[in-house]
């Protein structure tokens, strides 16, 4: 495969939503498996869930950019 080919199907940045769904969907799974949460643990949570929607809205605007 070559760059080109890798830039032009934007290989990378897919890569890394799916490698940034699965954690946040770990994340979630460990969270819910706890039985009583603390501040630090659903702070930590949080700062998942922000950051996947920070990346999604990121990820969605440049996909709609030609």
């Amino acid at each position: 495969m070559s760059a080109k080919t890798i830039l032009e199907y934007k290989l990378l940045p897919r890569f890394m939503m799916l490698v940034m769904t699965v954690m946040y969907i770990r994340v979630l799974e460990w969270g819910m498996s706890l039985e009583d949460l603390s501040t630090q643990q659903s702070s930590m949570i949080s700062i998942c869930s922000g950051a996947m929607t920070g990346a999604f809205a990121v990820w969605l605007s440049s996909e709609s950019k030609k």
